[in-house]
């Protein structure tokens, strides 16, 4: 598998994985528009930003998220594994893979996110991947349940 920047028919697929306002929501943050369009969708991604995919090697889809330089670390935004291969360790791939590339390319060499403290498959791989609860740098999101983690290990990757 390999991780490559997001192509339009990746886009497509990847709003089929949130079918509901609840699942956008978890994923992108309550700013997200929902129900969406394809335009409103490709709006709301901000593509503008660092957009990979994670593909299998037969093309697949199977995960995706951005990243971004935010209070001088790699932020991770918007990570998703397909439904359909959730539990393959794909998400700690698609993390490492994008912690690696962003620290890289934007020249630091800690990495951050904001996860929702009820979203429990997330909470879990982030910890066992070494990010840790941290103090926010300014104002934090008004997002109910929303925290901060913070992951300064390079090595452990």
């Amino acid at each position: 598998m390999k991780l490559i920047a997001l192509a339009e028919p990746h886009l497509v697929e990847l709003m089929q994985w949130f079918p509901d306002q609840q699942s956008c929501a978890i994923w992108a943050g309550p700013d997200f528009r929902y129900p969406f369009t394809q335009e409103t969708f490709r709006e709301d991604m901000r593509l503008q930003l660092p957009t990979y995919s994670l593909i299998s090697d037969d093309g697949e889809l199977l995960g995706s998220g951005q990243y971004y330089l935010r209070v001088g670390r790699c932020h991770l935004a918007r990570l998703a594994i397909s439904p359909r291969h959730r539990g393959r360790a794909l998400g700690a791939v698609l993390i490492r893979e994008l912690c690696q590339r962003g620290c890289a390319e934007l020249n630091v060499d800690h990495c951050s996110l904001f996860v929702l403290t009820s979203n429990t498959p997330a909470m879990r791989l982030y910890t066992r991947l070494g990010f840790k609860e941290a103090l926010y740098p300014g104002e934090m999101p008004d997002i109910e349940g929303c925290i901060y983690m913070l992951w300064q290990e390079m090595g452990t990757f």
